[in-house]
């Protein structure tokens, strides 16, 4: 899409991603699951503001609106924000672990337009220049779609219950070297 520009995080740009967060899981992510489901999924989702401490976590803008956020790390938490139970902030080491690609929100009046697109390229390119030859996501059932299209592939699914209501998952990966079959999991 022209006219997307993009810039990293920063801490005052926090409220502003948390709303865009809340609106992304109301909206597109609403019809993939139950009001149970959404009000879990904010319990479980949400901004981890050591994304944006590390330098790694990524705003686009459309004219200047904010149409999207996502980012990549190299810690060991998979998913979910500073409020989710069980973050591992412990560092991966490149060439060994997948980095992760971290939680990517598409602004509802967005979606459809390349926004997720160009921030998982953003975040792949990152992680590539970092060291890593893989990368892992735990994808929502809205998000499967734009991953399966960019070459990540199943690893497994799972629920996660930790917010009350079970919440559909699915780890996904993909080879960043080159190395091996088109998709093939990290």
């Amino acid at each position: 899409m022209a006219g997307l520009t993009h810039r990293i995080a920063t801490k005052a740009d926090i409220p502003a991603l948390v709303a865009l967060m809340d609106r992304s899981i109301t909206g597109p992510l609403a019809a993939f699951l139950t009001p149970d489901q959404i009000a879990a999924s904010r319990k479980l989702m949400g901004i981890d503001s050591q994304l944006v401490a590390d330098g790694t976590y990524l705003i686009v803008e459309a004219d200047g609106a904010m149409a999207g956020c996502g980012g990549w790390s190299g810690r060991i938490t998979e998913y979910g924000g500073d409020h989710t139970p069980g973050r591992v902030p412990a560092l991966l080491a490149p060439g060994v672990d997948a980095a992760r690609i971290r939680a990517m929100y598409t602004a509802p009046e967005f979606v459809r337009r390349g926004v997720g697109r160009l921030i998982l390229g953003l975040c792949e390119a990152a992680a590539r220049a970092a060291g890593y030859d893989r990368a892992e996501l735990v994808a929502t059932m809205g998000g499967e779609p734009l991953y399966l299209a960019a070459g990540y592939r199943e690893i497994e699914r799972f629920e996660d219950d930790r917010g009350g209501a079970p919440v559909p998952l699915v780890r996904m990966g993909k080879r960043l070297d080159g190395i091996g079959p088109p998709g093939e999991p990290g």
